[in-house]
């Protein structure tokens, strides 16, 4: 039912392509970051909290969107929107078409983060799913005691006499770690990147959770003494950018699941390293794809290969995809302004 094309991942039966990495008629969007809603698409469709921020980053095109669980059809092709669990309004694409279904499932996690949306198996005959971290290395600790974590952090450096600056990437990393940055502080200062997309969950999205915390965007104005011991957020690429001369002197955390390896820690040169993700842990994947009943797996960016094999060795039918998705930390610089944080 779903083609593997060299625009992307295509129904002809429906005619739409699903987070196609080339400019196409229809697409179906799973959700807002970079390398799975791209510019230049005539008309786009996804869930009712994902077309704003859809909008936000790309501006021109034609936007609709349907809630989870919500039905429609499209030449024939039965079309619905599930939770994925990955960042507000993340979706998993289900398709049905002469009594078979296949599952899209984007990016995704199993852990209910609070925010997001519960992640939602979906029975299927065929489903698609990530593999970023398809090892048996990546095991998630539970989301409160990275949180703990987090604070006492904080709370160190503060001790020190030093501001606490997070690397998190602006559109689903930043908001979910909102909550114990403001148990931390009064004021979160952010990089206008996260600021702008704060902005767009506050007025796009309903019920957002965190619409009450206090931010500030960093600019000229912004003095020194504000800053001092302060809590600031800001994505990945402004490490090491002029932009972060003027907190110090400061501590450095960032935020990924690639911290859960030490050496990337040391790599990273950062103080302190935070191994809390918006993927799904090896465990994770397992469950989900056990969960959805397939028959068939196609495994897409990330460890695809040693994911796609284990499967293959417990049973599952299971074969690799090359696309165009990115991994965590990926698809940032879309929503990035500029390296003042303007």
């Amino acid at each position: 039912m779903i083609d593997f094309t060299p625009r992307g991942l295509y129904c002809s039966q429906g005619g739409f392509h699903i987070d196609p990495w080339l400019p196409v008629d229809k697409a179906v969007i799973t959700h807002a970051h970079g390398d799975h809603a791209r510019f230049g698409n005539k008309h786009y469709l996804s869930h009712h909290f994902t077309k704003p921020l859809i909008q936000a980053r790309l501006r021109e095109g034609q936007y609709e969107s349907i809630g989870w669980n919500e039905p429609i059809t499209m030449n024939g092709v039965k079309l619905s929107f599930h939770p994925a669990g990955h960042m507000i309004g993340s979706s998993q694409v289900r398709l049905e078409y002469n009594g078979e279904v296949w599952v899209f499932s984007g990016d995704y996690k199993t852990e209910d983060d609070g925010i997001s949306g519960r992640f939602e198996p979906v029975k299927c005959n065929t489903f698609i799913t990530e593999s970023t971290f398809g090892l048996p290395i990546y095991h998630w600790k539970p989301q409160q005691e990275i949180f703990n974590d987090i604070k006492a952090w904080i709370q160190k450096n503060k001790d020190q006499g030093k501001a606490s600056v997070l690397m998190a990437y602006s559109l689903g990393k930043a908001q979910r770690i909102l909550q114990p940055l403001s148990e931390m502080t009064d004021v979160i200062y952010a990089h206008g990147a996260v600021y702008n997309m704060q902005e767009a969950l506050v007025n796009g999205v309903p019920g957002y959770a965190h619409r009450d915390v206090k931010m500030e965007r960093i600019t000229f104005e912004t003095t020194k003494e504000q800053l001092r011991n302060a809590v600031i957020l800001a994505p990945p690429s402004a490490e090491n950018s002029s932009w972060m001369k003027r907190f110090q002197p400061y501590a450095l955390g960032y935020c990924s699941g690639w911290m859960q390896v030490r050496g990337n820690v040391r790599r990273k040169n950062v103080d302190g390293g935070f191994a809390i993700s918006d993927h799904a842990d090896w465990n994770g994947l397992l469950d989900a794809v056990k969960a959805t009943g397939a028959t068939k797996v196609f495994v897409t960016h990330g460890y695809q290969a040693a994911f796609s094999r284990y499967l293959n060795e417990i049973g599952i039918e299971s074969a690799e995809v090359k696309t165009e998705y990115g991994t965590e930390d990926e698809g940032e610089a879309e929503v990035i302004t500029d390296e003042k944080g303007e």
